[in-house]
């Protein structure tokens, strides 16, 4: 007994190579997005550590808890950590701008450059 398929339901060698290259090629591309994503919140966390960290600085010390080179190690942990979670629940909003500059063009939406004038239009003719 000989059963046959419909050509349509089949696909040749050729087409499985495609599609499987195409799976790959998605599956790279969420990798490099969630890549993206996440230095650039990293960043972000670093840079609002940078500025608590200036801001600390112009404040004058207190001498109620003593001070001491535990309580700068501390301050400065603390600060990383509240860094850490400012940018973890949305920051500045510079993580999706320095993500959105990380990707690929490819995967960004292309400005269409102006047209150029015609020659007819520099010289003058209709």
């Amino acid at each position: 007994m000989r059963t046959s398929m419909p050509t349509e339901t089949l696909m040749s060698d050729a087409e499985t190579a495609r599609v499987q290259q195409l799976a790959s090629r998605a599956g790279k591309a969420e990798q490099e997005r969630m890549a993206a994503k996440k230095v650039a919140r990293e960043f972000e966390a670093v840079f609002i550590g940078m500025m608590l960290k200036s801001m600390r600085d112009t404040v004058a010390k207190d001498d109620l808890t003593g001070g001491g080179r535990g309580e700068e190690i501390f301050r400065s942990m603390l600060d990383q950590e509240y860094a850490t979670a400012c940018a973890a629940s949305g920051g500045l909003g510079l993580a999706p701008l320095i993500e959105q500059q990380l990707l690929p063009h490819e995967t960004q939406p292309s400005v269409v450059p102006a047209a150029k004038p015609d020659a007819d239009k520099k010289t003058g003719a209709r």
